[in-house]
């Protein structure tokens, strides 16, 4: 048991629920437990007496008093991490909810969600580490790329699995992203509406724009309003697609000439444009929020806080997290 400590809260938390937070950094701990430090004063924001949903925010010190359980490891995963790290240890590092149907995690950038050639470790395979006494595996219900960080949900039994997979196939979900993209659109909110097929290229599957009745073409429609600029060489895009396309928001972004900062398979490099200084050449898109029928009933809502990368680039530009959490409160 450790003494007391005060941590101080992180770019990448700001908006989070207290219980959200201690959620992540002391997932021993639970619900009642921090109740009870709550009401009795111990865990204190600042100095200050707070309640389980109040909202934390960077630079605020938290108070830890002594306590039974261990702090677990934060910060960034690291590319050792990833690959050496304990399934279970990274798991819990990911959480954002967990109940008795799901488990919802904060997928890092360049972690695969299933198996491919040339990959050593992806979620699908990390999960084994989370199978039930039962023996039942936790379930993948949809995909992020891999370059893509956010907002994962995965099924605990198969019952959750199957509402929740009706529930995305039925488009019954509101799933928010956000993006760093070159230039300024035009239209400052618009909704794209293409058909996309794949063609198989040496440096893997690629997705593009045709024609309707093109053969293996899918109808794609992305809603996207710009949040905020730097001046006209950037934009941060909240972008909500409609229909879940391989690829759909990063070609639906370099459809409407404003390609996602740091993607590389559609950034189409610019020769008169220069890559802004301090900002990563990693892809900039994060899955936020998603708003989805919980499969005991009610509505499950979980913010997802920005990739590392993102957190530099958006403190780089000045520009503020809270601006774009106005619809997701």
């Amino acid at each position: 048991m450790a003494g007391i400590e005060h941590i101080t809260v992180e770019a990448d938390e700001a908006g989070m629920r207290l219980d959200r937070w201690f959620k992540i950094h002391y997932p021993g701990l639970g619900f009642g437990a921090l109740q009870k430090l709550l009401r009795s004063g111990q865990v204190r924001v600042d100095g200050g007496r707070v309640k389980t949903d109040a909202r934390v925010q960077p630079g605020q010190v938290v108070r830890i008093p002594p306590m039974e359980v261990d702090a677990k490891k934060t910060g960034p995963m690291s590319s050792h991490d990833l690959k050496h790290g304990d399934d279970h240890e990274l798991l819990s590092r990911m959480l954002l909810h967990e109940d008795e149907k799901v488990f919802v995690l904060n997928k890092p950038a360049g972690l695969a969600v299933q198996g491919g050639s040339g990959l050593n470790r992806h979620i699908d395979q990390m999960l084994e580490a989370w199978t039930s006494k039962k023996g039942e595996k936790p379930r993948l219900v949809h995909r992020l790329d891999r370059d893509t960080s956010g907002v994962l949900v995965v099924a605990r039994t198969r019952g959750a699995a199957q509402k929740l997979t009706a529930a995305f196939r039925e488009r019954d979900t509101k799933k928010i992203y956000w993006s760093l993209v070159k230039g300024v659109p035009r239209k400052h909110e618009d909704k794209i509406s293409t058909w996309l097929t794949k063609d198989q290229t040496d440096e893997g599957d690629r997705m593009r724009v045709c024609k309707h009745g093109e053969e293996g073409a899918d109808h794609a429609v992305t809603y996207y309003r710009v949040i905020d600029t730097a001046a006209q060489n950037l934009a941060w895009l909240e972008m909500e697609p409609y229909t879940g396309r391989t690829h759909q928001l990063r070609v639906h972004a370099l459809h409407i000439g404003h390609p996602i900062i740091g993607d590389p398979k559609y950034f189409i490099d610019d020769h008169n444009w220069d890559f802004p200084g301090g900002i990563q050449k990693r892809l900039h898109l994060h899955a936020r929020y998603i708003d989805l029928p919980h499969p005991s009933g009610g509505r499950l809502k979980v913010t997802a806080p920005l990739s590392p990368h993102m957190v530099q680039s958006w403190n780089l530009l000045g520009f503020d997290q809270r601006d774009g959490d106005r619809d997701t409160e």
